[in-house]
């Protein structure tokens, strides 16, 4: 090659070759100068200094012992990133200086390789990152129009962002929940809604796991869910293993939280070290013994919770993974017995709650016992003056007067004791469409906590969309259904049903029943039950409802009026139970349509 003939008469690297004969013109008529012991010199440069980067990356890791737990697992994913990056760009500079011992190449060239090696370089910090590369004209994302037009659900955009809210529409109302505040008590509401928040977090954390992304060609194995111990038990972790690296000794790494770690396996202190510690170190140079350990290597919870994640970290010498342990305290079962017979009465008990209207609720008994002999009936009354109640199997439950709907229900399910309850207004009538059996069928042989039937035909059935925001959630009811109940092709999915359902006892005391909500209030527990409770409606299981004709008895006539005054809703009680949900359930608006 012609400049290494010239090698002689360069004995000084310098910026440019001294040779004139080495200069030419390019095509564009600029002077360049062709020298590979330039180029070569370029290319050691670099490489020295991406190998001194790389060096510096894993002297890091030393330091990982000093760093605080909580955050030792991001600097070592920043250290595992940089290696990566300093270790690829040490081969693309290798490659380079290889090229110019070989060949011979222009001054021209060797400035282009570099920037496209820089360029290949920050391509790949952005793709870490998460970026899209401007390089790429067809890489692009699509328009916010576009976008939005997207995942949309019953007329909701429900996909994520920082704010929800809730958006006038055709036939949709839409309340803001602050506008039902006095404002001279917002700012105090608000504060005090934090505080409550913050308390309601620590005793409820939340299950949601860390995201754990794994990294390419990971020689790391290990259980990516489905690990789970109860508090203060003993399990054995399964899956761990390194796979397809050679190396003089072989380090790994394991780190808990919450728990402590071991190993069942037999072997020295040198080769396994920090038992029944937090860190459990392997040292060994024989990567079957490695292996042998990790597949006995065992976990113990050392906190007393009911409910927690311990994320887990899994090294070795150049690689990090985490993994989650599931720490879960499982309840007791809760079992009803339905007798040898599982007659229906054995499995089922009426409730109603009654305000002063005792004409209607006397026939709403007699229709019960018309296709219900024996079932029991309970009865919540908060009437001024209480009558009684003549029948074998009532039970009647007297509470202070106008003491409210909730409360009445609530009193009612207390006393339950049989697996379900089947909730019916006092004003109903039961019909030969009345059939318990097939509402008990539909809950006996799903997972829905509660299915509702049709009053006259309407099963009011609707459905709640949660939109969460950063500051506060948005909820959005819309009548209708979600889906079909798997075979039953009379039933639907849903979130809210009729004031007739059937009910496992025991999901119903869960959520409760809020006694503040004394008027008008039915939807309201299945907003508390959002989360809890699975719901479903049928339309082929119906009861009816006692005609509004006015009384002819002028005493029922004062009864109906004074019931009236009751229970007609009120502009006062709208604000209460708006201002309710703003604090309670966190809302910042509330849309029906």
């Amino acid at each position: 090659m012609d400049a290494a003939t010239h090698r002689t008469k360069q004995p000084q690297y310098r910026p440019t070759p001294q040779d004139k004969d080495l200069k030419c013109l390019d095509l564009l008529g600029h002077k360049v100068y062709t020298s590979s012991t330039l180029q070569f010199r370029i290319a050691n440069y670099i490489s020295l200094l991406t190998s001194y980067d790389y060096n510096n990356y894993n002297k890091l890791f030393d330091f990982a012992s000093y760093i605080l737990e909580d955050r030792k697992a991001d600097f070592k994913s920043v250290l595992v990133e940089g290696q990566l990056v300093s270790k690829m760009a040490l081969q693309v500079s290798l490659d380079m200086a290889d090229t110019a011992a070989r060949t011979t190449a222009t001054a021209v060239v060797m400035p282009v390789v570099f920037l496209a090696s820089i360029h290949w370089q920050r391509l790949t910090e952005n793709q870490i990152k998460g970026e899209i590369s401007e390089a790429r004209s067809d890489m692009k994302l699509l328009s916010p129009e576009k976008y939005k037009s997207l995942f949309i659900y019953n007329g909701i955009w429900l996909a994520p962002k920082n704010q929800c809210e809730c958006a006038k529409a055709d036939r949709v109302h839409v309340y803001q929940m602050e506008d039902y505040i006095d404002k001279k008590d917002l700012a105090s509401i608000k504060e005090r809604r934090r505080r409550e928040l913050e308390h309601y977090q620590k005793r409820y954390p939340s299950m949601t796991q860390d995201l754990v992304i794994a990294k390419p060609n990971m020689p790391l194995s290990y259980p990516i869910q489905g690990v789970e111990v109860m508090p203060l038990h003993t399990i054995m972790i399964p899956g761990l293993g390194l796979h397809g690296v050679t190396e003089d000794k072989y380090q790994v790494i394991l780190r808990a939280s919450l728990g402590t770690l071991n190993t069942l396996a037999d072997v020295s202190d040198d080769v396994v070290s920090g038992r029944g510690e937090k860190e459990l170190i392997i040292l060994t140079s024989d990567v079957e013994l490695l292996n042998f350990i990790l597949e006995h290597v065992t976990y113990t919870s050392v906190v007393y919770r009911l409910t927690a994640v311990d994320m887990m970290s899994f090294e070795s010498r150049h690689h990090v993974a985490q993994f989650p342990v599931v720490i879960q305290q499982p309840g007791l079962p809760k079992l009803f017995d339905p007798g040898a017979d599982r007659k229906i009465s054995s499995l089922v008990t009426i409730t109603t709650k009654t305000f002063l209207r005792y004409h209607k609720l006397r026939l709403l008994i007699k229709s019960i016992r018309q296709y219900y002999p024996d079932i029991k009936i309970i009865v919540a009354d908060d009437s001024e003056v209480p009558e009684k109640i003549i029948d074998e199997n009532v039970e009647h439950y007297t509470m202070p007067f106008g003491k409210g709907w909730f409360a009445g229900r609530n009193l009612a399910i207390s006393q339950v004791t049989t697996k379900y309850y089947l909730w019916v207004d006092d004003d109903f009538l039961f019909t030969k469409n009345t059939k318990i059996e097939k509402l008990l069928d539909v809950l006996e042989r799903t997972n829905l906590d509660m299915v509702g039937g049709s009053v006259n035909g309407n099963t009011y059935s609707f459905q709640l969309l949660y939109d969460q925001g950063d500051d506060s959630g948005c909820l959005h009811l819309r009548y209708g259904s979600f889906h079909k109940l798997e075979g039953f092709p009379n039933c639907v999915v849903t979130s809210g049903v009729v004031n007739f359902f059937l009910a496992h006892t025991d999901k119903s005391r869960h959520v409760g029943y809020d006694p503040l909500l004394q008027r008008v209030a039915h939807s309201e527990f299945f907003m508390d039950g959002l989360g809890i409770l699975l719901v479903g409606s049928c339309t082929d299981v119906s009861i009816g409802h006692q005609a509004h004709n006015p009384a002819s008895d002028p005493n029922l006539t004062k009864v109906e009026d004074q019931y009236k005054r009751f229970r007609t809703n009120t502009k006062a009680q709208v604000q209460f139970k708006l201002s309710l949900h703003y604090f309670k359930n966190r809302l910042k608006c509330y849309s029906t349509g």
